[in-house]
């Protein structure tokens, strides 16, 4: 059959095969570089708010000298949760450039958790102090959880963290996913808890700023992630002023993430700095914000990754799909 005339379609069991830590960062590291080089074009963004109470958008791009293009679908949807189902539903196609044709369907959810993971711990790794000890982080739910998988590999010396839950209680069974690497515990008061940290990462809805500004300690740094529509922030007023601001890209941080709330904050592009355009040397009372909003790029990277190990390892359904 004409290899045009078949869309192959992976499911999250064949996602997540493909979805090897040091390959997902490899991927994501790829991305913000061909940003930084504009060998990678992001498109403009759609994020839309529906009758239904979700929010829906659209994330697509190209990388012309590797034929690479397609879109992802994704949005959060927080009536899932009533139902016992995530509330983050994501779906990623790659389109051949050449014809238009679709070549391959993914599930984007572990796609999205992965790529967004791997992107805080590049943050993390660029900005943070290296000897950080104590982590504070709010929410606890797919993404919270990724963000302190890749924490605690990146950073060697983080062993104590506090967590701030949606109902302000402890939750076990998160506590137990991470006990054998870390001392972690709920924040009794979370503006103790980020005066005491040396990391913060907010990985919430974005619907209100978390902590007061003052709670703030020299030599933080912050990965934002939850502010990413219009309208949402997690940080409160005063922080992006006084910090050195990152992003994943200018003009959609300025858009839908928290640089949105101080017009004409100076920031810098993360793949500027692994591409060694901008030099960055962390001065040790520096307060460093990575607003991460998740470019395109990073979901067309990942996703070549998993399609390529797709079809070198037979997993997947093949449709027909004819002209």
């Amino acid at each position: 059959m004409d290899a045009y005339a078949q869309l192959l379609l992976l499911d999250n069991e064949s996602v997540e095969f493909a979805l090897q830590t040091e390959d997902v960062l490899g991927a994501v590291r790829e991305a913000f570089v061909l940003h930084s080089r504009r060998a990678g074009r992001v498109f403009p963004v759609v994020r839309e708010k529906l009758h239904t109470g979700g929010v829906f958008g659209i994330k697509a791009g190209d990388v012309a000298d590797q034929n690479l293009l397609g879109f992802k679908a994704a949005g959060f949807w927080p009536s899932n949760r009533q139902a016992g189902s995530e509330p983050h539903q994501a779906t990623i196609l790659l389109i051949n450039p050449a014809t238009g044709r679709p070549q391959v369907v993914l599930d984007g959810n572990a796609i999205t958790t992965a790529r967004t993971g791997a992107a805080g711990a590049l943050g993390l790794k660029a900005f943070a102090r290296p000897d950080s000890e104590r982590l504070c982080l709010f929410g606890t739910g797919v993404q919270a959880h990724i963000q302190l998988t890749y924490a605690l590999s990146t950073l060697p010396d983080l062993h104590d963290v506090h967590y701030v839950s949606y109902s302000g209680e402890a939750e076990p069974d998160f506590e137990a996913q991470f006990r054998d690497r870390c001392t972690i515990r709920v924040a009794k008061d979370r503006n103790d808890a980020v005066a005491r940290s040396d990391v913060i990462i907010t990985a919430t809805p974005g619907g209100q700023p978390l902590f007061d500004s003052a709670a703030i300690q020299p030599g933080t740094h912050l990965t934002c992630v939850g502010a990413d529509t219009a309208g949402k922030r997690e940080l409160p007023p005063n922080v992006l002023e006084h910090a050195r601001v990152f992003v994943d890209d200018m003009q959609q941080a300025q858009t839908i993430g928290e640089c949105q709330w101080v017009n004409g904050i100076k920031c810098t592009e993360i793949g500027d700095v692994l591409e060694g355009k901008v030099a960055f040397e962390r001065n040790r009372d520096d307060v460093t914000v990575f607003d991460m909003t998740g470019l395109a790029l990073q979901d067309l990277t990942v996703a070549r990754l998993v399609y390529q190990s797709a079809i070198s390892s037979g997993k997947g359904r093949t449709v027909a799909w004819p002209w």
